[in-house]
Formats: structure tokens, sequence, C-alpha cells
């Protein structure tokens, strides 16, 4: 299996620091608000990395945080009055119920930053024994990232060119610094902001210190992959590293892995362009395995824009794999034979090529795509071969295959059972009766009418199917 390595620019053969486990970082959201389709799209990737990695027989310690401490919490909390932990609390909930919609698996454990201060008061004190950290007279302490020979290395930025370009990275209270490219680890606190005590002021912690701790404290000095949005390479996670190897003194992590920005009709997401998208929003018109489909249909390397064209072409080709398997699972019901005949056992043979392209996908740097392509083969192969004489043994052994690969990407292959309010229930039934009393006219204009309502039937040997438009 290989993975493309950020630090490295190039696939790596994958090679976990301890056999047959994996220990695995992901920044996770800063929880003010609803979470939007970009916070999503790692979200969806990395639990379709995490879901492979267990399909390989991984044992996978997956730790993803909530930053729960930031001035737009703290803003947002000025603003509403009430308090930042009701505002993150709150936000919290909110995203682990998109996250449920979504189908991401609950992380082994989801930190929160507020609750690892400790942690990181001791990581900075090591740094500034270390001589790698410095306070200042405000309380202040600072990062010396000339100290630290390597920075620059995951973002393949050079030390010179940042500092001809620093006025773009300022921080406040720059003149207290030693050199502009420094960043803080801790800050004073500021009038009706939350705050903690620390050896040098009360106050907070900077932003990168949370990860470093957190990721030290679930998974250990050295971890196997740290992953998230692509945006963070520079400077959250180039900080990470220097943080946290000249703390530790050894490697941080062996794999870096991000993915590429996602765009709103080929534009950047952003509130004052009018086209930021909620996960909400999104779920109030599709359900959210269409949202997961359709990030899983691009490599996660590759730039993708989300437009409604896209989402609608997304849910049909979902339905064509959730259809096939409603129909084997009809098949197999309705089976007058139970096992499979020596034409049937060869065909369940050749679905196993189904699952070998499947995994040579994955393995080639998560190809979710390509992965997805071999489904859909499957799918194909599903419809030619089993049909109405087929054996209970062939159609369930098929729809077993699918949704074994469906699973690794989190797709859902039971639909959900939506009730019909009644009148639409007996506008079925009348049609029904009309047809078996060969009224075609008003079978007709019955259907007419459910279309009207956004119930579209279609007549199958199993009995009339319906689905809303």
């Amino acid at each position: 299996m290989k993975l493309f390595n950020t630090m490295s620019r190039r696939k790596e053969e994958f090679v976990p620091l301890e056999e047959g486990k994996v220990r695995m970082y992901v920044c996770g959201p800063t929880v003010y608000n609803l979470i939007h389709i970009g916070n999503a799209r790692p979200m969806i990737i990395f639990d379709t990395v995490r879901r492979y990695l267990e399909y390989k027989g991984y044992e996978v310690n997956y730790v993803s945080n909530f930053t729960d401490v930031d001035d737009k919490i703290i803003k947002k909390a000025i603003e509403e009055g009430v308090s930042s932990e009701e505002i993150s609390q709150r936000y919290i909930a909110e995203c682990k119920k998109d996250m449920a919609g979504m189908n991401v698996k609950p992380a082994t454990t989801h930190p929160l930053a507020t609750q690892e201060i400790d942690g990181m008061i001791d990581m900075i004190q090591t740094l500034i024994d270390k001589g790698y950290a410095y306070p200042v007279a405000d309380g202040t302490v600072y990062f010396r990232v000339k100290k630290f020979k390597e920075y620059g290395k995951l973002s393949h930025k050079n030390l010179d060119d940042l500092q001809s370009g620093f006025r773009s990275l300022q921080v406040s209270g720059e003149d207290q610094k030693e050199d502009p490219l420094d960043f803080v680890l801790w800050k004073p606190k500021k009038e009706g902001e939350p705050f903690w005590k620390s050896p040098w002021c009360d106050g907070r912690p900077g932003w990168h210190i949370e990860c470093s701790v957190m990721s030290k404290k679930y998974l250990g000095e050295e971890i196997d992959i740290h992953a998230g949005g692509e945006d963070l390479v520079f400077p959250h996670h180039e900080n990470e590293i220097a943080q946290s190897e000249c703390c530790n003194g050894v490697p941080f992590a062996k794999y870096w892995m991000h993915n590429a920005f996602l765009n709103i009709d080929n534009r950047k997401m952003s509130k004052s362009l009018g086209n930021f998208r909620t996960v909400r929003q999104i779920g109030e018109q599709y359900d959210l395995q269409v949202l997961r489909f359709f990030m899983l249909n691009a490599h996660y390397r590759s730039p993708l824009n989300f437009s409604a064209d896209l989402m609608e072409s997304s849910k049909n080709a979902l339905e064509r794999i959730t259809d096939a398997a409603a129909r084997l699972r009809d098949r197999q019901a309705a089976a007058s034979v139970q096992e499979a005949s020596e034409d049937e056992k060869k065909m369940m043979q050749e679905e196993a090529a189904f699952v070998t392209k499947f995994e040579e996908a994955m393995d080639d740097d998560f190809n979710t795509a390509d992965a997805l392509a071999a489904v859909f083969e499957l799918v194909k192969f599903g419809n030619t071969n089993v049909q109405e004489g087929s054996s209970a043994e062939f159609a369930a052994h098929t729809l077993e295959v699918m949704t074994k690969l469906c699973d690794v990407l989190g797709l859902i292959l039971d639909k959900k059972e939506e009730i019909l309010d009644e009148e639409i229930e007996n506008l079925i039934a009348e049609r029904q009766a009309a047809r078996k009393a060969k009224d075609f006219a008003r079978a007709d204009e019955i259907r007419g009418l459910l279309l009207d309502k956004g119930i579209e039937l279609k007549d199958t040997r199993e009995g009339v199917k319906w689905k809303r438009i």
C-alpha cells in the first residue's frame, strides 16, 4: 500500500512504526459555528482512509481534536452574551450530528484543547528549558524558529524567503520578538476572555501547541500518519513539527497526508461571495450520503468543485448502487432455489476480480474514484447476472461483496425506509386496483398525480416501487 507523503512529495510504501497498528492524528474543526462542506472533505477522506486501514487488518488509534478555545469562539460568545464553553459545547454537539449524517465514525478519542492545558504548559516549559522558546515582558512565550534547523521541511519553504516575506506572517507583539518569524506558544488574556494560570501570565495557548500536545498524549511522541487540509501545511503543521521534534527529540510523524481545497461553482468558498455552504444546509436538500459519495468521486489530492449539477449526478449515481442492492435483496427473498448452481459458483468466483480492482485502487494512495469505478462494475455484473430465476446464495453473495466494498467507503446500502403520508399511500393502492381492473387510463392519471407530488413509480416483477424526485 502506497500513500503520497507531503514531506517527501512522493508516494511511499506504508510501513507502520508498530506492526499491525496505526497511530493517526487528524486536525479537527474550530467549533464556533456549524461545519461547512470544506470541513467535511477531510472528515470524509480520512474516515475512509481509517476504514480501509481497518479493512486491511490494522488496529487504528484515530485521534481528531476539537479546537474549543479560539478568537472566533470568543467573538461569538461575546456577541451572544454567553460563555465560550457554551458556544464550543453547542457546536461540538452539532458537529457530531453532521458527522453521523455523513457516516463518519467517531474517533478513538476526540480531545478538547481546553482539557489539555496542563500538558501544553509542560511542553512550553520544556521548550524554554531547552532554549527553543522564550518569554517576554508581558508574559507572551515565543518559539525560536531559527533554532530549529529543519524548519520548512514539510512546506518546502526556505527560511530566507520567509524572512523577506515575514510581513504576511506578523503576530501581535512583533516588536517583542527576537525574530519576526517566531510564533506564539502562550499569550496573555484580554478583558473578558477565558484564561488559565501559567508560570508566565494568566492567558491561553497558541493554536499550534494544542495539536502537538494532544497528539503526544493520545498517540505518543512518534505517530504514523498526521493529516488535514492542505491549508494547514503552513504554518500550522510546520509549527507542530518544530515544537514536537524540539521537545521530544524524535521525528513527529512518519507520513503527512493533505487533501486539496474544495471550491463552490469554480470559486473559493467564502461568506463575502455568498457561496458559503454548511453541511446542515446540504442535508436539507440531499441525504448526506450523497455528499459523501460526491467527495469520494474525486482523488483526495485533486481540487474539488462543488455544484448543484455535480450533486445531482452524485445522487443519481449513488441510487444506481442502492437500487442494485435493493434488487439483490428482493432476488434473494423471492428465490425459489437456495443453493447456487455450478455456473453461478463460477460467477461468484469472478466477483473476486472486482474486489482485487477495488483494493488495487485503494492501495494506490487511496484512489477512491477508481475504487468506486470497481463498485460500479460489480453493480453492472449483478444487474446482468442475478436474474429472476437465480439462487438465493448467488444473490446473497453478490450483495455481500457489494456491501463489504461500500462499507470501506462509508456508503450505506440500506435505503432509509421513508413513510408516505396516507393520501399518497391511498393513491398508490388505487392505481394498483385500477391496473388489476385493466383501467389503464385511471392508472396513468394517478401516476401523473403522484409525479406532481414528487413521487415516481416504477413497476417491477417484485411489485410497484417508488422514489422521491
